[in-house]
């Protein structure tokens, strides 16, 4: 991945929905140059998708916790499965240190996010969890 690549995930990451054309112009390069870079990232996996980002006023109709997992060895796979199944499950990571995964999770209600907690800390192999709610976003970088 060179600067013209990471310049075209920039722009993309600020509007997903940009035209090659705009691209183009805003970069200074050919057409043909940034969709061959286009289809070489997406190829690649370097781009997995466009999707929309949802604004402020949308994420807070929803509330948001972290869930920190230590689990028994060798439940990963098991755990994974189940985790996979909860819609409310936004995210898993893995982790380094105290804890297994650290999860990122969201429901309509505190009695929905309440209850999906209950079925995380419930899960076999599922040694402790730790919850933190999120109040509020002071920054978002992520891409």
């Amino acid at each position: 991945m060179d600067d013209l690549d990471r310049s075209i995930i920039t722009q993309l990451s600020q509007d997903a929905r940009v035209s090659v054309a705009v691209l183009s112009r805003r970069l200074k390069v050919a057409r043909s140059t940034v969709q061959a870079r286009l289809e070489r990232l997406e190829s690649t996996g370097a781009i997995a998708g466009y999707t929309v980002r949802f604004g402020e006023s949308a994420r807070a109709a929803r509330i948001r916790a972290t869930v920190l997992l230590v689990i028994e060895p060798r439940a990963l796979a098991a755990i994974l499965t189940r985790l996979k199944t909860l819609p409310e499950v936004e995210r898993i990571h893995t982790t380094s240190g105290r804890v297994d995964l650290a999860l990122q999770v969201a429901a309509g209600s505190t009695s929905a996010l309440d209850d999906v907690l209950d079925r995380i800390g419930g899960l076999e192999g599922v040694r402790s969890s730790e919850s933190l709610i999120h109040l509020s976003t002071k920054l978002d970088r992520a891409i």
